[in-house]
């Protein structure tokens, strides 16, 4: 049975992007493009330097390497798919409590009573209401980053097609985007360290400034419109400090802090999570938790641990504004250094796969691309 608080569809605060990885994991779900009312297949990323130079890195052919599309569209046909699948969606109902007992896990729930199961795959995001029933939430922990994200209509500038990302000085290590989606919109936003030096009011004024910078304010143009309100949200991403199973619960996605450290981008790693518990319950079986916690913790240390570190060490870089516009500079050198960071930026293999040789294989990044091109 899935239980969920919210009536789909619903916004969810995000970037809206999808990476390779994410894609790859979405793909064997049966989530097809069409089933997505705004989906924007993306062909283009453009990456502007903190010195104002700006690298346009081309998506490899053949395939679907990136996309955008509303959280709240494709929550949405998620849902379908699983309810056309045979699942038993219950929406609309909150979690009141949990007790785990000696062979199941007893959730009580607003409107359904008592819910028993085998296994509880928690994937109820930041705030998790059950890690904070289990007593496993961190007080004060508001996460790695902190993001701010508005949609707009009417944008007639380059942004209206391109992708772009923006390493601004100020922002460092942290960036702002422009994600385009279908008839004019975007989705604007940025996200930012939470290093303790940056207060709320700081990171208000640089939101209410962001869309008057010149560069920006050109690639919208002057017609852009801002729609509703700002929304703003904690990233987490401190997977390896995070606690991902305990008893009979799996944490996955937001809950259990697997977003990348370098990009903010969760999506894929929320699918991942959610495909390496289910995995590790099946094998495992229902008579042996212990089997299946320890299944699972090794499934998401051997794929994230190692790309999160790589990430932070990244991080501390980026955060200089002339490493980051080295870096910049050296991405832009040829068409394969652009091609092949493309492919790293967007995940289509593991962030620090070089220097995890238990990963390598012998068609590292020539893959079968996800959604491949039908002739």
């Amino acid at each position: 049975m899935v239980v969920d608080k919210a009536t789909f569809p619903r916004d969810k605060c995000c970037g809206d992007g999808l990476t390779t990885l994410a894609l790859r994991e979405l793909e064997p779900l049966g989530l097809l493009p069409e089933h997505v009312a705004n989906w924007q297949t993306v062909t283009q990323a453009w990456l502007r330097s903190p010195s104002g130079r700006e690298v346009c890195l081309e998506m490899p052919t053949g395939g679907i390497f990136a996309a955008t599309t509303p959280r709240r569209e494709l929550d949405a046909a998620l849902v379908r798919l699983a309810v056309e699948a045979g699942a038993d969606v219950r929406q609309g109902h909150a979690l009141s409590d949990l007790r785990l007992l000696p062979d199941h896990v007893a959730a009580d729930v607003d409107g359904l009573g008592t819910v028993t199961a085998r296994y509880v795959i928690a994937a109820d995001g930041m705030w998790s209401p059950v890690r904070k029933l289990m007593g496993l939430a961190e007080p004060g922990y508001l996460g790695e980053w902190h993001a701010f994200r508005q949609y707009a209509h009417g944008v007639t500038g380059t942004a209206a097609q391109r992708l772009y990302v923006w390493f601004e000085p100020d922002l460092l290590p942290g960036y702002a985007w422009s994600f385009p989606l279908p008839d004019g919109r975007i989705n604007l936003g940025f996200g930012v360290l939470r290093d303790g030096t940056r207060t709320g009011k700081a990171m208000n004024a640089d939101w209410a400034g962001l869309i008057d910078r010149p560069h920006i304010r050109s690639a919208l143009g002057p017609d852009v419109v801002l729609e509703d309100r700002v929304s703003a949200w904690p990233i987490p991403a401190g997977v390896d400090k995070a606690v991902l199973s305990c008893d009979r619960v799996l944490f996955v996605g937001d809950a259990a802090r697997v977003t990348d450290v370098m990009t903010g981008e969760g999506i894929g790693q929320a699918v991942l999570t959610g495909r390496l518990a289910a995995e590790a319950i099946v094998a495992g079986g229902a008579l042996d938790p212990d089997a299946v916690r320890d299944a699972y913790d090794t499934a998401v240390r051997s794929h994230l641990f190692a790309d999160n570190r790589m990430s932070q060490v990244l991080n501390g870089w980026l955060a200089r504004p002339l490493l980051a516009r080295g870096a910049i500079r050296l991405v832009g050198i040829s068409g394969w250094t652009r091609r092949n960071f493309a492919r790293w930026m967007f995940e289509d293999e593991p962030r620090a796969v070089l220097f995890t040789p238990r990963r390598w294989h012998r068609r590292f990044f020539h893959r079968q691309p996800p959604y491949p091109t039908i002739p």
